[in-house]
């Protein structure tokens, strides 16, 4: 997921393509390794920038989808046609290559697993890259803080992690998984397309009275018209963090 870049550490490292994997047809996992990586905290992101061979340099930022893992780190890019990034970094980057980042970058958008307060996550889209370090750095700190995920995506097809979030949500009853689709249904699925509402949020986020954390990340109109709702269910408009794109 790619957005407008936000001022943090100013250190640019390199860091080399470790392993590279298609996530959807329009999309890619990049796992890299950074020597000297500080860590990261789920939600944060890496400024990424690509330098041509005659100077011309350009930077976009992408959120860190995986859990702390010393120094290696996975980023879920999307791929944008006419991008002057995405289509390098999906199409064409080799496994051993290298770029610069720096990072990570964000403070308010962030998961800490001290916190015990029930959370919601709310993703459209490829919003769902900073709440998946969320609900992997959540098993991996082994925390029983209750998650519930809410997913809005287009299609079946262009669902992030698919395998991963049911098998997670199979294992652990502590983790709760809901998909909103919103062109076209998976065969059987008893409810038509259509876009995640207030009947929807009210349905399968935790309700206002358990003072739950609240994570929504997707593209603007998304993001604006979720936590809108959120706050008319009566949620603390403090406790309602968001990131968008686009």
């Amino acid at each position: 997921m790619a957005r407008a870049a936000v001022s943090g550490r100013l250190t640019w490292r390199v860091a080399e393509l470790a392993e590279a994997t298609d996530i959807t047809a329009s999309a890619r996992s990049l796992v890299f390794d950074v020597p000297g990586w500080p860590g990261h905290l789920p939600g944060q992101h890496v400024d990424v920038r690509l330098t041509a061979e005659d100077g011309y340099s350009v930077q976009r930022s992408y959120s860190i989808s995986s859990a702390p893992d010393g120094e290696r780190f996975e980023l879920s890019v999307q791929r944008v046609d006419g991008g002057e990034v995405s289509p390098y970094l999906c199409d064409v980057l080799p496994v051993g290559a290298s770029v610069e980042l720096r990072g990570p970058v964000g403070g308010w958008f962030v998961w800490r697993a001290a916190d015990a307060a029930p959370v919601t996550l709310v993703a459209g889209g490829s919003g769902i890259a900073p709440l998946m370090a969320m609900i992997r750095t959540r098993s991996f700190e082994g925390s029983r803080v209750p998650f519930r995920l809410i997913y809005s995506v287009r299609t079946p097809e262009d669902v992030y992690y698919a395998d991963e979030l049911r098998r997670r949500a199979r294992e652990d009853a502590g983790l709760d998984v809901q998909f909103v689709y919103t062109r076209s249904v998976p065969e059987g699925w008893a409810a038509p397309p259509g876009r995640l509402g207030l009947a929807g949020v009210n349905t399968y986020a935790w309700p206002a009275d358990f003072e739950p954390q609240v994570f929504v990340c997707g593209p603007t109109g998304f993001v604006e018209t979720v936590s809108d709702i959120f706050v008319a269910l009566g949620h603390d408009p403090r406790r309602v963090r968001t990131e968008r794109f686009g």
